[in-house]
């Protein structure tokens, strides 16, 4: 019996063929976890919300945000391992061509998904900083905001970030090249600076002599720039899996030179991190610190 997907060892291209059910495409055990991860990321936004609006940052009411963070989390892993070992069935590959296709087209619209999510952001930012209203005194920046200096701290974690994107394209091509070990050290060295970034982000936020309070300054610049190290959290620990699945010993669970889809989206995911730190520096920290 002709398996599902057979594999150009000489051209690297993938030949979808109809398997036992009569189409390409591959029948999946229902599961719950879709379910279940919905169900605790509204847990943690309104746990968050209580604990950040409603008791203004009382730390008795973080445990549930901790507590919700941590569900999601697992939920999460155990989701994406399921995910991974759907990639076979038995001894035959799953995500054939066609299967790979509707994945990419799906990287693709979350993408773009995440472009508007970000746009609604941006627009309440210029549209507060083009035209301030005469209730923060008609001039931008705001009395009593003291903003960051966009060459300090923000400069470097651009420089960070911007290497984080050239190693992250090395491994990439290294492992393109079947250069496994150049392409597992240059894909350690962008989770290393993505590492680097957040705790940089982190030291700005403490040494901040505003919050999200004060204004639609405060809040415009904290939600941009915190969804965005939210982002590079998400980009920073999407990476290390793929990591981690060219290291494991297990086969199922292996990424190889020539199959590793989930290294691909993970790399577009990281660029548009990128993209949108280059609009942060220039719009947030540069042009509207002043």
């Amino acid at each position: 019996m002709m398996s599902p997907l057979t594999y150009d060892f000489e051209s690297f291209i993938y030949k979808g063929r109809k398997g036992k059910y009569g189409h390409p495409f591959h029948i999946v055990q229902p599961s719950g976890w879709p379910f279940l991860v919905s169900f605790f990321v509204l847990f943690f936004v309104l746990s968050f919300v209580v604990y950040a609006f409603i008791t203004v940052g009382n730390p008795a009411y973080f445990f549930p945000v901790l507590c919700s963070f941590c569900f999601v989390f697992c939920g999460a892993l155990a989701w994406w391992y399921q995910i991974i070992v759907e990639e076979k069935t038995g001894n035959d590959l799953a995500h054939n061509l066609k299967v790979e296709k509707g994945l990419r087209m799906g990287m693709y619209l979350f993408i773009v998904s995440e472009i508007m999510f970000f746009f609604g952001f941006f627009w309440a930012f210029f549209h507060s900083s083009v035209s301030p209203s005469i209730q923060i005194g008609a001039v931008w920046v705001p009395k009593g905001i003291i903003p960051f200096n966009p060459w300090d701290i923000p400069l470097l974690n651009s420089i960070i970030l911007l290497s984080s994107g050239v190693t992250v394209t090395w491994a990439h091509y290294a492992i393109l090249s079947l250069q496994k070990f150049t392409g597992k050290l240059a894909l350690t060295y962008t989770v290393v600076l993505g590492i680097i970034f957040t705790g940089f982000q982190w030291l700005e936020y403490v040494s901040s002599l505003f919050d999200i309070s004060d204004g639609i300054f405060g809040s415009c610049f904290f939600l941009l720039t915190g969804f965005h190290g939210f982002h590079v959290l998400i980009g920073t620990l999407f990476l290390f899996i793929c990591l981690l699945r060219f290291v494991v010993p297990f086969t199922r669970l292996r990424l190889t030179s020539y199959r590793h889809f989930a290294l691909e989206a993970a790399i577009w995911y990281w660029h548009f991190v990128d993209v949108v730190w280059l609009f942060l520096f220039i719009c947030v920290y540069w042009w509207g610190g002043f």
